[in-house]
C-alpha cells in the first residue's frame, strides 16, 4: 500500500479533470507531519462553482429520465469500485485529516455499503394512490427530484458524510455539484475517480475544491441550485440556510452538538466507561455525534471517574499510520488551536483539569497537530465547556444528585443531536427516551454510530430539523408530486 505523496489533483466538472480557471493551487498537509506535502488541490472560485452548475444542469434531464434501477446500478458499480480501492482511499484520508488508519478502512467500507443501500432505493415506490371522489378518476402521489443539489460536507468523515448525501440525491434523479472541505479535497477526488470508473455519466456528479467561504457561499447563493445540502458548524449553516431560504430553494442543515452520556446508579461502570472513551475521545474527538458531558449520577461518580481515568491514561495518540495508535491529531492546525483555546477557557472558569489538556511533548509528535485525551470535573453549567462544542478529546464530569436532575442537565443546552444512558432500569430507560431532547437516543450504547439505513439529524439548534439516511432521504432530495387523472 502507498499513495502518491505531493500530487496535483483537478477539479472533476462534466465529467472531466480540469484545474481551478485562477490557476491557483494549495498543498494539503499531513496532521501527523506537517512537513508531508499529501497533495496540490485546486483553488477554485465563483467562475468554477458557475461551470460546475452548469454542467450539472446540461446533465440533469437525461439523468431524471433514467428508471431509478438503471441509476442504482450506477450506484453499485461504485460500491464494488470503492471496495477495490479501499486501502487506497483509506490511506488518503488518515493522511489528510489524522483518523486511524482502521477508522479509515471502515469509514471507506461504509461508503461502500451506503452506495449499495441507496442503489436499492431505486426499486422501491415513489408514491401512493389516493381514493378519489370521482369515481371515473385516479388520483395517485409521485416523487420528482429537486433538480441540481450542492453538497457541502466537512472533513471529518471524508467518504461517508459526501456519499450518504450524494447517493440519494442521485438515485432519486438529482445531479449534484459536491464541495468537500479544504482539508480532505483528495479523499473525495478519489471518490470521483470510482463514479467515473463505473460509468455515471458526465456532469451528473462534480467534485470543486476551494475556500467554503467562497465556494460554499457560491453554491448557497446560486441561481441554478435548486436545493444545499450542508453539515458543518452552526455559524457557517446558518448562513447557508439564509442564502438558500432568500432564493427559495429547499435545504438541509446538520450542525453543532454537545452530546451527553448519563451514567445511573445502576449502571455496568465498566461498559460505562469503555463507552464514555470510544463517543467522546475516538477519532480524537471530532465527530458530531462525540460525547461531550458526561453526567454521573453522585452515588457511583468517584468510582467513574477513577475508573476512566485509569483507562484514559492507557491511551497511545500518535500518527494514524501506525499500528498501534488510538488516537490520532487534530484534523488542521487551526482545529487544534481551537481545542487548546476551550482547554484553555475551562481552566481560567474554574474547572478542574485531571488529565491531559496540553500539546503531547516534544519528540515524535513534535510536527503533528495533536491534544493529549484530556478530561475535566467540576464543570458547572454556565461554563463554556459545558455549552459550547469543542470537536476534540475533551470530556466534561458533571456531577448529578439523582437521575432525574441528571436528564435535566443533559437538556440543558442549545443542541440535541445524541444521548445515550446507561442504566439496567426499564423504567429509567423508558423515562430516558421519552424526556431527552435529541434526534437520537441510544440505551447501553455510546452517542456515537448510528447505523445507515436509520434516519440522521437533530433537534434544537443541531439540526434544520430535516433527516439524513435511510428511507428519510427521499423526504428532502424529492417533492411529492400529485396527480390527477381523468379519462
Amino acid at each position: 500500500m502507498g499513495i502518491e505523496l505531493g500530487k496535483i489533483y483537478h477539479n472533476y466538472i462534466d465529467g472531466q479533470w480540469k484545474p481551478a480557471l485562477s490557476g491557483e493551487q494549495s498543498p494539503g498537509v499531513n496532521p501527523a507531519n506537517r512537513r508531508e506535502v499529501v497533495a496540490y488541490l485546486p483553488q477554485s472560485g465563483k467562475p468554477d462553482v458557475d461551470a460546475a452548475v452548469a454542467a450539472a444542469r446540461k446533465a440533469l434531464p437525461a439523468w431524471r429520465g433514467m428508471s431509478g434501477t438503471a441509476r442504482g446500478d450506477l450506484l453499485y458499480r461504485t460500491a464494488a469500485i470503492v471496495e477495490r480501492r479501499l486501502d487506497e482511499i483509506a490511506e488518503t484520508m488518515t493522511r489528510e485529516m489524522g483518523k486511524t488508519l482502521p477508522e479509515a478502512k471502515g469509514e471507506t467500507a461504509r461508503g461502500a455499503a451506503i452506495l449499495r443501500y441507496y442503489a436499492g432505493e431505486g426499486m422501491r415506490k415513489v408514491g401512493d394512490v389516493i381514493p378519489s371522489s370521482d369515481g371515473e378518476a385516479l388520483m395517485f402521489t409521485t416523487r420528482a427530484p429537486l433538480g441540481v443539489v450542492g453538497v457541502i460536507a466537512p472533513w471529518n468523515f471524508p467518504v461517508a458524510i459526501p456519499i450518504w448525501k450524494a447517493a440519494p440525491a442521485l438515485v432519486y434523479g438529482n445531479t449534484v455539484v459536491l464541495k468537500p472541505a479544504r482539508e480532505t479535497g483528495a479523499t473525495a477526488l478519489k471518490l470521483a475517480e470510482c463514479f467515473a470508473e463505473a460509468g455515471l455519466p458526465a456532469g451528473v456528479l462534480n467534485v470543486i475544491c476551494g475556500s467554503g467561504a467562497v465556494i460554499g457561499e457560491a453554491l448557497a447563493e446560486h441561481p441554478g441550485v435548486n436545493g444545499i445540502t450542508f453539515t458543518g458548524s452552526n455559524a457557517v449553516g446558518k448562513k447557508v440556510g439564509m442564502a438558500a431560504f432568500a432564493r427559495g430553494a429547499k435545504y438541509q442543515l446538520e450542525m453543532g452538538a454537545k452530546n451527553p452520556i448519563l451514567v445511573a446508579e445502576d449502571a455496568d461502570l465498566d461498559l460505562a466507561v469503555d463507552a464514555t472513551i470510544s463517543g467522546g475521545l475516538k477519532s480524537t474527538g471530532q465527530k458530531c455525534t462525540a460525547t461531550s458531558r458526561v453526567i454521573v449520577v453522585d452515588d457511583v461518580y468517584d468510582a467513574f471517574r477513577d475508573k476512566l481515568l485509569a483507562k484514559v491514561r492507557e491511551l497511545k495518540v500518535g500518527d494514524g499510520m501506525e499500528p498501534d495508535t488510538w488516537l490520532g491529531p487534530c484534523a488542521s492546525d487551526r482545529q487544534r488551536e481551537t481545542v487548546l483555546s476551550y482547554i484553555r477557557k475551562g481552566v481560567q472558569e474554574g474547572a478542574s483539569l485531571l488529565l491531559g489538556g496540553e500539546q503531547p511533548p516534544e519528540g515524535t509528535l513534535a510536527d503533528g497537530y495533536y491534544v493529549q485525551p484530556t478530561v475535566f470535573e467540576h464543570v458547572a453549567r454556565d461554563m463554556t465547556i459545558f455549552r459550547e462544542e469543542i470537536f476534540g478529546p475533551v470530556l466534561a464530569l458533571v456531577r448529578a444528585p439523582s437521575f432525574e436532575a441528571a436528564v435535566e442537565a443533559a437538556n440543558d443546552s442549545d443542541f440535541g443531536l445524541s444521548a445515550s444512558v446507561y442504566t439496567r432500569d426499564i423504567g429509567r430507560m423508558l423515562a430516558f427516551v421519552r424526556d431527552m431532547e435529541a434526534g437520537m437516543v441510544r440505551v447501553n450504547a455510546e452517542t456515537a454510530g448510528v447505523e445507515l439505513q436509520a434516519p440522521f439529524g437533530g433537534m434544537k439548534q443541531s439540526s434544520s430539523h430535516s433527516r439524513e439516511q435511510g428511507q428519510a432521504a427521499i423526504e428532502f432530495f424529492t417533492s411529492i408530486k400529485t396527480v390527477f387523472v381523468k379519462g
